[in-house]
């Protein structure tokens, strides 16, 4: 699901980041009413369920591997615009620090998984749940076909894009320049590892993460309607030991063998197609600067305990990096909203 660089063209790279960036624009505008510093945690802790979630990697049929997002939860607790904030967050983080998706493909990457994802899952989620009271069965349900049907989306939506390079991007000998799959391969490719089997593990968190809060915390389910009176009932403290469980789970990922379909490199690609698409080599290493690059450490990843360190150390100054963002920005708007008052 995370696209590289050199996959798409500068084009296209292009217009999905100017769309992005509208969406960006749109979801600060929606937000800005109703987000204050003392909700940034909300929009810090879905931002660091979504990085981590999305290191858990689940084996395909095929020999590739998924992820789920989180963002369908993300979207019925915080609503689609603060879920969209969240995940771009967690995106941005990923490729710079761990070149885990494109600098350049970050537009694509955030209008797939932090857009299409989240209001395809919240619009389903609404529909099924409709007006059913907190406790009601229609909620897990509708978070479980939220999940699925939403991750299913973007990931057509990803399999679009990647088929599209080679109809419009290609030399005089119709060789392509970037994404050497065409719709009739990358489509369904796309689809099948995620209506099989990512889209499943979507649906399965958002529906027993939604059960558990009925029964334990329901006001959680209220977050988006009722903001002022839930922030006091939301226990941080127990969303905060998950979010260290996972990030220590985190090394689990490891254990799906395989690279996900559309994110191989060159020498993979030659070695399946006999050749490397030119923009693709052009543009594929574009961001050096990635900290962590593929959450491990550089000359020490030969063991699978070496790359089980490297993907510890990874999560947790993941969710580091997002506590220092939540905690400068709350700052910021605290005292912004300090001098307004």
């Amino acid at each position: 699901m995370h696209i590289p660089d050199g996959y798409l063209s500068p084009q296209t790279d292009a217009l999905l980041g100017i769309a992005s960036v509208i969406a960006a624009a749109g979801a600060a505008y929606k937000t800005a009413h109703t987000l204050r510093a003392k909700y940034i945690p909300m929009l810090s802790i879905g931002a660091a369920f979504s990085f981590t979630i999305m290191m858990f990697n689940v084996p395909i049929p095929d020999g590739t591997t998924a992820h789920a997002v989180g963002g369908s939860l993300l979207a019925i607790l915080l609503g689609p615009w603060a879920a969209m904030i969240s995940i771009s967050i967690a995106l941005i983080i990923q490729a710079l620090f761990f070149g885990d998706g494109g600098i350049l493909a970050l537009g694509a990457n955030i209008m797939n998984m932090a857009v299409v994802l989240p209001f395809v899952s919240y619009g389903i989620y609404r529909l099924v749940a409709g007006k059913s009271g907190v406790s009601s069965k229609r909620h897990w349900i509708g978070a479980a076909i939220a999940g699925y049907v939403g991750l299913s989306a973007a990931a057509l939506c990803a399999g679009i894009e990647f088929g599209l390079q080679p109809l419009l991007f290609h030399t005089a000998n119709g060789t392509p320049l970037y994404s050497p799959y065409g719709l009739n391969i990358a489509v369904p490719a796309m689809l099948f590892a995620h209506l099989t089997i990512a889209g499943p593990v979507e649906g399965l968190v958002s529906a027993l993460v939604v059960t558990y809060l009925q029964r334990t915390n329901p006001v959680m389910l209220q977050l988006k309607s009722n903001t002022e009176k839930s922030v006091g009932s939301f226990r941080y403290r127990t969303l905060i030991i998950g979010l260290l469980v996972l990030a220590v789970l985190s090394p689990l990922g490891l254990l799906a063998s395989g690279t996900a379909f559309g994110e191989w490199g060159g020498e993979e690609l030659q070695a399946k197609f006999g050749f490397i698409p030119s923009g693709l080599q052009k543009l594929g290493d574009f961001w050096h600067h990635a900290f962590l690059k593929d959450y491990g450490i550089s000359g020490y990843d030969h063991t699978f305990w070496q790359q089980a360190l490297g993907y510890l150390i990874s999560a947790f100054f993941g969710l580091l990096v997002i506590g220092m963002i939540a905690l400068i920005v709350q700052r910021f708007l605290g005292r912004s909203q300090g001098r307004t008052s």
